[in-house]
């Protein structure tokens, strides 16, 4: 053994054991003064066969959300090109400033809900360049009708733009940091938030990044289609706590919580799930199991992820077991 090989060994190695004992030794304790929100996807109303105004009522007037992250589709408001639709999401905003619901925008082309991204038929064809050009005219076009919304609080751009899931036809992440740049320049009022995967990543790219807020996602139970079985993710809420602190330390950003698992994750979907196999990642106690585990990670605001399918199995399954449980959670 060479004497520089021993010398990087004598770094290396207790760098190494410094960093696991970091991220993965110690225990944290449940703080219970968090701030709870909801997701809510026009597309998984459909996709559960659910009545939206309904569902979104029923989860700010029923439940008593105040937070929601309300996921905006290109393909749902701009069928035909340049003739945009907000009749739907019109509705939603101004049923969340009737009761005092604050709201955060989630825009562009990959936002939450598979495939990820939603592109238009009319712009499939197009070439990545001018898919570009029309993706700006649709955020200027979003955040100038919304901005002044009293209830607006943020801008999530983009979802998950570091991780490799979904089905998109590119990845561009000089113009993912000219869309930053857009809506900044459209409204400076409020923050803008960058997602990234709680499971998948240390943050630094997220927190990077020329936003104000870095949100993560919460997944404990999955169905993993590499293992071709359900896996639950070994990770602690000491894992989530540490790396907060570096980005709340050394990037001087917020980390919030933007996909807290609610609903299972089942191998096909939902829809052609039982409900046996539903509840191997998502039930009642399974849930509880999330929320202590949020508790304990540090974060102080999270949004629940699967509202939908607590009013789908409420209504449509007759079980409001995890529906109950939240509205004792809001209280």
């Amino acid at each position: 053994m060479t004497s520089l090989i021993r010398y990087l060994l004598w770094i290396l190695v207790p760098a190494i054991i410094f960093l696991f004992v970091y991220f993965f030794v110690g225990t944290t304790k449940e703080k219970e003064d968090i701030k709870w929100g909801v997701t809510f996807s026009q597309k998984q109303i459909s996709f559960l066969k659910l009545d939206s105004k309904e569902t979104f009522s029923a989860l700010i007037n029923d439940l008593g959300f105040k937070r929601v992250k309300i996921a905006v589709y290109w393909d749902l408001i701009e069928l035909e090109k340049d003739s945009y639709d907000f009749e739907e999401l019109d509705w939603q905003l101004n049923e969340a400033k009737k009761n005092d619901v604050e709201v955060i925008l989630s825009i562009g082309m990959r936002v939450p809900r598979w495939p990820e991204c939603h592109i238009p038929n009319w712009a499939e064809g197009l070439s990545k360049e001018q898919q570009q050009s029309h993706i700006l005219d649709m955020l200027e076009t979003i955040v100038l009708r919304y901005k002044d919304y009293p209830n607006i609080i943020g801008w999530q751009v983009e979802n998950e733009n570091f991780v490799k899931f979904g089905t998109c036809p590119w990845k561009d992440e000089n113009f993912f940091k000219k869309e930053i740049e857009l809506v900044k320049s459209l409204d400076n009022n409020h923050p803008i938030i960058v997602t990234d995967s709680g499971e998948l990543s240390f943050w630094i790219k997220s927190s990077q990044i020329n936003a104000d807020i870095v949100g993560v996602t919460t997944y404990r139970k999955v169905w993993s289609s590499e293992l071709n079985m359900y896996v639950s993710y070994p990770l602690s809420p000491l894992f989530y706590e540490r790396r907060m602190n570096i980005v709340n330390n050394v990037f001087e950003k917020e980390v919030i919580g933007t996909e807290l698992q609610a609903e299972p994750w089942c191998k096909d979907s939902i829809e052609n799930a039982t409900l046996e196999e539903q509840a191997q990642t998502m039930n009642l106690d399974q849930f509880k199991k999330n929320v202590s585990f949020a508790k304990k990670t540090g974060i102080k605001t999270f949004y629940f992820w699967g509202g939908e399918w607590w009013y789908y199995m409420k209504t449509i399954n007759n079980d409001d077991s995890i529906w109950n449980e939240v509205k004792k959670i809001l209280k």
